[in-house]
Parts: structure tokens; sequence; C-alpha cells
């Protein structure tokens, strides 16, 4: 049984958290781009050389870069039965890079996961957020700049998935283990199975 899912949601939403819990029920890793950038930069590798080139020029990282990272990401060993993808793909482009390469390993994904999560939910969480970790960046208009470039940019790649009929809802409200045990059961009515503890 293998479980390919993508994880999607606004800033705020918790992905990043129930992404690691649900990869782990699942017994699959957890692929956030955010952690491949960083991985590679700290390696020293071809790509995290460029990657911290453009990072460090205020740029953000192309479609092709990204997508260059995530597919040698996928080709490890840990990810043949199933991967958790959080954070790619974040536009419809890079699903076209993303759709390619699994097709060209006989593959698809199997589920998307969208948290669902009021705006103003999101704002308050990222806020909370920030006051906790001394975070100034993440002041209200940051915030708002952030959640209109994920409503313009990577919530149209949810149509896509809807079309193909592999989207979950999940209401994203409520606490931690209420989440994790929603997803869990949304994965589960559409026949992923959790790893025998």
């Amino acid at each position: 049984m293998t479980a390919r899912l993508l994880i999607v949601g606004p800033q705020g939403s918790g992905k990043g958290t129930q992404g690691v819990r649900i990869a782990e029920a699942f017994g699959i890793p957890a692929i956030s781009t955010g952690d491949i950038f960083r991985a590679n930069i700290s390696e020293g590798t071809e790509l995290g050389v460029k990657v911290k080139a453009i990072i460090d020029s205020g740029d953000l990282v192309s479609d092709e870069v990204t997508s260059e990272l995530v597919r040698d990401r996928l080709a490890q060993d840990d990810a043949a039965q199933g991967f958790l993808l959080d954070g790619y793909p974040r536009n419809v482009a890079q699903v076209g890079h993303l759709d390619e390469f699994l097709a060209g390993r006989g593959e698809a994904l199997d589920v998307v996961i969208e948290l669902d999560v009021p705006r103003e939910e999101s704002i308050s969480r990222i806020a909370q957020r920030a006051a906790e970790q001394g975070r100034d960046d993440d002041n209200e208009e940051a915030i708002a700049r952030r959640l209109d470039i994920y409503e313009r940019e990577t919530a149209p790649i949810l149509d896509v998935f809807r079309e193909r009929g592999i989207v979950a809802p999940v209401d994203g409200v409520g606490s931690l283990d209420e989440i994790t045990e929603r997803i869990i059961a949304a994965l589960e009515a559409r026949g992923i199975e959790r790893v025998a503890v």
C-alpha cells in the first residue's frame, strides 16, 4: 500500500505540524520544501549552492529549481512507498512538474489533504506564534500579504486536484489531536492505511 500525499493550507493552518504527525502515522517521510532547501544548503550540494545564491540575493527560488530539488528528494529510497509533500507544489506550474515526474515513474498523488482554516484564524495563530517566538517580521501587514499570495497562487492548485477527485477537505480548527484524528479518518476513508505500530 502506498500513500503519496500532499497537505495544503494557508500559513498558520498548522500544515507543517500536522504533516509530520500524518507522515509518522503512515510510515512515510514528510517532505517540506523549506527542509529540502536547508538540507541542500547545509550540505553544500550543487543545488544547495544555487539556492543559497538565489535566497541571498533576495529572490524567490524558481519553479524549475524548486522542482529539481523535490525530484531529487522523491528519488531517495525512503520515499519509494510514499511521501507527504508540504509546500510543494505551491502553484499550478509546479503541479505540472510534479505530474510529469510521477507519471514518469507510473505514479500519481493519492490524496490531497486540504486544511480548511478561516483567514482570521490563520492571522491570529501566526500573530500568536510571532509573539511567542519574538518575531517582528510577522506583523499583520506581512501576514495578510502572505495569505494574499497563498490565495492567489496556491489555492488554485486545489481546483486542479478537485477535478481529479482526490481532495480530502479537513476542518483545521480545533486541538492538534482533534485535527490529526480528522485527517487520519479522512485518509482511511479513502483507503490509505496506517502503519501498524
